[in-house]
C-alpha cells in the first residue's frame, strides 16, 4: 500500500495532528522536504510532505493564501507546520489554517518535541518498507507464475495465477488478434479497446508497446515472442508500472514458443498435404483429406508467396498459424498455402508478406484445390512485374495481361477505340450500357434489368455506339475490340490510378 497522509497520522511516535484539509487524507506521500523559503513551490517535484516552522511566513490572510497557492502549485501532498517553545509560532497562524482549508491542502501540526528529522526518517522508512513489500510481492508473483508456466497447464493457468496475484485482467491473442486466453471481468472491454492498435504494435517489432484508453478502459498492449512475433498481451493498466509485467510477458513468450514447437508435426503434415495435391491427387480423395485438417469451407483458394532470402520458414510458420487447417509448404524461397474462401487473403498478405510477390488463385471447390494452387504459382512472375499481389478471377486473366503492358500504350489503345463514345457522351451512359450489354452476351432484357432501364433504351444506346464507332456489333470481332478497350481502361484504373 502506498504511504499516505493518513498513514503518517497513524504513526504514534510522530504525534501529528490534522487541522485542515481532511479531504486530502488519502493523498500519497513520496518524500519529505524541509523549507523555510517564502516561495518553496519551484523546488518541489510533487508528492512531498513539505515541513516548515514559518520562519519568514507573514501571518496575514492574504500572504498565507499566496503561500498555500505556491505550495499547491508545486505539487506538495501535505504541509507540516512545526509549533512550540523555541519555534516562531506556538500555534499555526489562523490565516494559514483558513488558506489550507480553502485549498483542500492537508495541514499537519508537528509538536515541539518531535524534530523535523524524525518526521523525515519516518517518511523514508515507510517508503523503504513499501518498496520492500513491493519487491517481495513481485518475487512471489514471479514464482507463482513460473510454477504455473512449468506445469504445462497452458495459457489459462498462467493468466489465472496472474489475476489471483494482481487482480488485473489480461487477454492473450494470436497474430491476427484472435483471443487465445483471457481472465477478468473486463477482459472483453480490454480486447475491444486494444484491438485498434494491434497492427501498429506488430508493425514496430518485438520491442514495441502501446497504451490506450477507450471509454474509460485503460489497456497496455505488449508483443509476445522470442525471435518472431507470436501474439499479443493486453493488460489492464497498473496503478504503478513494475517488473512483474515483464515477467508475465517472458513466461507467456515461453508458452507460445512451446506451442509453436509443438505444432511442428501438424505443420509438416500440412506441407505433405500440399505436396500430394500438387502431385496430382485424385479429386475424390481431396475433400476427405482437407476435412481431416479442419477445412470446412466449400471453396478454397491457393496462395503463393516469393519470400526474401532466409525468411521463407518464418513466413510459412506465420501462415500455418493463422490459416484454418494450416496447409502451408515451403519450396526454396516459395511459400504455398491453401486458404478457405472466407479469409481476406489480401489483408493476410499485407500483414505477413508485405511487398513480396504473391499470387492468389481462384476460389474453387475442394476437389479443384490443386488448380487454384497452380494458378497462384503461375501468377508470381506477374505479381513481381505489377508490384502487388496478382489475383485470378472473373475477367482476371485478360485484365492482368493488359496491366503488364506500358500504361501509355494501353491508354492510347483504349482512347482510340472509345474516343467517339467519350466525345458524344461525357456522362458515360453509353460506355456503361456497352459494358453491361457485352457482359450479358448481348441479352437485351438482362442488360435492361441490370441497368434498371427499358430494353428499348438499351437498344437505342447500342445503336448509337454502332453509329459513333462505325463498328457492326453483330460481329464477334467488333464486340471483342470494344470489350478489350473497356478492359484496358479497367486495368489502368486498378494498376495505375489516375492514369
Amino acid at each position: 500500500m502506498p504511504l499516505t497522509v493518513a498513514t503518517l497520522l497513524s504513526l504514534r511516535d510522530l504525534r501529528l495532528t490534522l487541522v485542515a484539509g481532511a479531504a486530502g487524507r488519502d493523498r500519497e506521500v513520496t518524500a519529505a522536504h524541509v523549507s523555510e523559503l517564502a516561495r518553496p513551490g519551484e523546488w518541489l517535484h510533487g508528492g512531498e510532505l513539505l515541513m516548515t516552522a514559518g520562519v519568514v511566513l507573514p501571518t496575514d490572510p492574504g500572504s498565507c493564501r499566496d503561500y498555500v497557492r505556491d505550495v499547491v502549485a508545486g505539487g506538495a501532498s501535505a504541509l507540516a507546520f512545526g509549533v512550540g517553545h523555541g519555534q516562531p509560532h506556538v500555534e499555526p497562524p489562523a490565516g494559514l489554517v483558513l488558506a489550507a482549508a480553502e485549498a483542500g491542502l492537508p495541514l499537519l501540526i508537528v509538536p515541539d518535541e518531535v524534530p523535523f528529522i524524525a518526521v523525515t526518517k519516518a517518511v523514508f522508512a515507510a517508503l523503504a518498507a513499501e518498496d520492500r513489500r513491493a519487491l517481495e510481492h513481485t518475487i512471489d508473483v514471479q514464482r507463482r507464475l513460473t510454477v504455473a508456466a512449468t506445469s504445462g497447464a497452458g495459457l489459462n493457468a498462467i493468466l489465472s495465477v496472474w489475476l489471483d496475484a494482481t487482480g488485473r485482467a489480461a487477454v492473450v491473442t494470436d497474430l491476427l488478434g484472435r483471443e487465445l486466453a483471457a481472465v477478468g471481468s473486463v477482459a472483453p472491454a480490454l480486447l475491444a479497446a486494444g484491438r485498434p492498435v494491434l497492427d501498429e504494435v506488430s508493425g514496430r517489432g518485438l520491442l514495441a508497446s502501446a497504451s490506450v484508453e477507450v471509454d474509460g478502459v485503460a489497456v497496455g498492449v505488449r508483443p509476445i515472442g522470442a525471435r518472431r512475433l507470436r501474439g499479443h498481451l493486453l493488460l489492464a493498466r497498473a496503478r504503478q508500472p513494475g517488473t512483474v509485467d515483464a515477467a508475465l510477458v517472458s513466461l507467456l513468450t515461453l508458452e507460445l514458443e512451446r506451442r509453436h514447437l509443438a505444432d511442428e508435426p501438424r505443420r509438416r503434415a500440412g506441407a505433405e498435404a500440399i505436396a500430394r495435391l500438387a502431385a496430382g491427387m485424385p479429386e475424390d480423395q481431396v475433400e476427405p483429406m482437407l476435412t481431416t485438417f479442419g477445412v470446412s469451407s466449400a471453396r478454397v483458394r491457393g496462395l503463393a508467396v516469393q519470400a526474401r532470402a532466409g525468411e521463407a520458414d518464418d513466413v510459412a510458420a506465420d501462415l500455418a498459424l493463422v490459416l484454418p487447417g494450416g496447409l502451408v509448404r515451403r519450396t526454396g524461397d516459395t511459400v504455398e498455402a491453401l486458404a478457405v474462401e472466407e479469409v481476406d487473403v489480401t489483408a493476410l498478405l499485407d500483414r505477413f508478406a508485405p511487398g513480396r510477390p504473391a499470387g492468389i488463385g481462384s476460389a474453387l471447390r475442394l476437389g479443384a484445390a490443386a488448380v487454384s494452387l497452380r494458378q497462384a504459382r503461375a501468377l508470381l512472375t506477374s505479381s513481381e512485374r505489377l508490384g502487388r499481389p496478382a489475383e485470378a478471377g472473373t475477367h482476371g486473366t485478360s485484365r492482368l495481361l493488359l496491366s503488364l503492358g506500358p500504361p501509355e500504350l494501353l491508354a492510347a489503345f483504349a482512347d482510340t477505340v472509345l474516343a467517339p463514345i467519350d466525345a458524344a457522351d461525357p456522362r458515360g451512359q453509353l460506355a456503361t450500357t456497352l459494358r453491361a450489354w457485352l457482359d450479358a452476351n448481348g441479352a437485351w432484357d438482362v442488360t435492361a434489368q441490370s441497368l434498371d432501364v427499358h430494353r428499348h433504351t438499351v437498344r437505342n444506346r447500342i445503336d448509337r455506339v454502332e453509329q459513333l464507332t462505325g463498328r457492326d456489333l453483330a460481329t464477334a470481332s467488333a464486340r471483342y475490340e470494344l470489350w478489350l478497350a473497356l478492359e484496358a481502361r479497367d486495368a489502368l484504373a486498378y494498376t495505375h490510378p489516375g492514369t
